[in-house]
This record gives C-alpha cells, structure tokens and sequence, in this order.
C-alpha cells in the first residue's frame, strides 16, 4: 500500500501540474499519499477473503440478477461516457456502496483496490510523458538530447482514462464484494450462458484459491525454515515451492475430481439457490444511480 500511496501522490503532482498552485498541490498529494498509506492498512489476506467478504456483506440479500445488470450496465456507461465526473462520480458511490451499506471497513477496501489502482498508476504514468525535440510541456526534463515532457493535453488525456477505469473497477468490485460467486453463476446459468463456460469459470475460480492456499502454506513453512536467509537461499526455496506446487496441483485436481464423482457429479455443477426477491428500494437505488451517472454526464458536458 505505500507503493501505491507514494504512486498516487506523484501522479496528482503530474495531472495538476501547472493548472494549480504548487503549494496547495504539495499539500493535496502529501494528503492523499498519507491517507492512503493509513487507511489501507490490511489484516488479512487479500485476494482469499473476497468471497468471505462478498458473503457477509449486507448487500449480499439484495436479488443478483439486480446487482450483476447495474453493475455491468454502470460499467459500460461509465467507459464510454468519456466523461471525468462521471468516472469520479460513479468511484465514489461505489465506495459509499460497499463501505457504508454493505460494511466492509474502509481500510480494507482500500487496501483491496491497491493492486489495480497501482496498475492504473503506472499506466497513467506512461501516458504522461512524451518524449519531445523541444520543451514544450509544463513539465520538461532533459534526456537523450531531447526533452521527457508532461503536455497540457497529455494531463487532459490521462485524467479521463484514469477517471474512467476508477470507475469501472470500482462497479466490479461493488459487485464481486457483496455477490458470492455461486449466486453470479445462477445468473449466468438463467441468462442463458452455455453450460461448459459457465463450469469453467467457476473451477478456474475455485482453483485460484486452492493454489494460493497451498503456496502461502509452503511459502510459511519455507520461513520458519529459515528458507529466505540468503539470495541465493530465496532463489532455491522459490524454485522448490512452484515445483512442488505444481505436483501438488495436480494431485489436488485429481482428489477434488474424485470428491465430485462420489457426491453423483454428471457433467454439471449445480448450486443450492436461495430465494433473493427484488424490492423496492434496491430497485429505487439502482435507479438513482443510473440518474446519477446521467447527470454527472450532462453537468460535465455543460462545464
């Protein structure tokens, strides 16, 4: 998290550089960096708890079907509105969403979209700079008998993208932090999805959290060990953790195939599907917030 602290603070720097005071704006990308570094302090593991999230959230009795079409529908609007404060807009009621109606605490969340807002850093610092003959940015730094140089227009172009995958991330994650993946599979199923792709996507998924499991426990018995001591040592240990984790993968695929095989596994997978009524308040909700969008679209066209 402090990678993505120090990450955002120098790329706020960038996108207002030259279009606010350089005092104040020392001050906001200080701010901004520190409260990330302390909100997004983390507990647990991350990536492992997201479906132990998605089910005690307390969005999760709220009908799937509902979460998955406004949150994909959002999704779509939010990319091709090419529109900052919807972007923006759409990020923070996202937040608003899963931290104060579905009870993730803030930190954790946070914390959580540290990995793709660092990617999405990253990205938005590899649009910024151009390489130039002349200094013709507000930012120009000499390099290889030219200029590495941060245009007006290059601060326009990067604010947008970066505004719009925020807010596209941020509908993912309301929907995969308060939607267990068996209920997304049931809309998927009803939707018509074919049968294979569906089976496939939930494997894949479950997978995902076996093979992590397994290598976080041979990566802690490697540390008790002393097995990260050297270079060297990390270098061997690491090669003999992925190898065995590799054999144990298998031997894990096969085991769980025999489980399914003897609990009468025929060819689908299916899930126990509780009752989720749609209501009025999650659909007036829904609602409000493709009115939001739309008028985050029309304010940001009239600016």
């Amino acid at each position: 998290m402090i990678v993505t602290a120090v990450l955002t603070a120098v790329v706020v720097w960038l996108l207002f550089y030259g279009t606010v005071a350089t005092l104040p704006l020392g001050m906001i990308c200080a701010a901004a960096g520190a409260g990330l570094a302390a909100l997004g302090r983390h507990s647990h593991d991350g990536v492992l708890s997201i479906d132990i999230i998605a089910q005690r959230s307390r969005l999760c009795s709220v009908n799937p079907a509902l979460k998955v079409c406004g949150c994909v529908g959002l999704l779509i609007f939010c990319v091709a509105a090419d529109s900052v404060p919807v972007g923006v807009g759409l990020a923070l009621a996202m937040l608003l969403l899963t931290v104060a109606a579905g009870g993730l605490p803030l930190h954790d969340y946070l914390a959580l979209l540290a990995l793709p807002a660092a990617f999405m850093l990253v990205s938005g610092l590899a649009l910024l700079f151009s390489w130039e003959k002349s200094p013709v940015g507000v930012i120009n730094l000499p390099l290889a008998g030219g200029w590495l140089s941060v245009t007006a227009a290059a601060q326009v172009r990067t604010l947008l993208v970066m505004a719009k995958a925020l807010g596209a991330v941020s509908c993912l994650y309301l929907l995969s932090l308060s939607t267990p993946m068996t209920d997304i599979i049931n809309v998927l199923r009803r939707a018509r999805v074919p049968a294979v792709v569906v089976e496939l996507m939930y494997l894949i998924y479950r997978y995902i959290f076996i093979l992590l499991n397994m290598h976080r426990t041979m990566r802690d018995a490697a540390e008790s060990r002393l097995g990260y001591d050297s270079y060297r040592q990390s270098l061997r240990t690491t090669g003999q953790i992925y190898g065995n984790l590799l054999a144990l993968s298998f031997r894990k695929a096969g085991a769980c195939f025999d489980a399914m095989e003897s609990r009468c596994y025929d060819g689908e997978i299916r899930f126990l599907e509780q009752a989720k009524p749609l209501r009025p308040l999650h659909i007036l909700t829904a609602a409000g917030l493709a009115l939001l969008a739309a008028g985050l679209l029309f304010a940001g066209g009239r600016m």
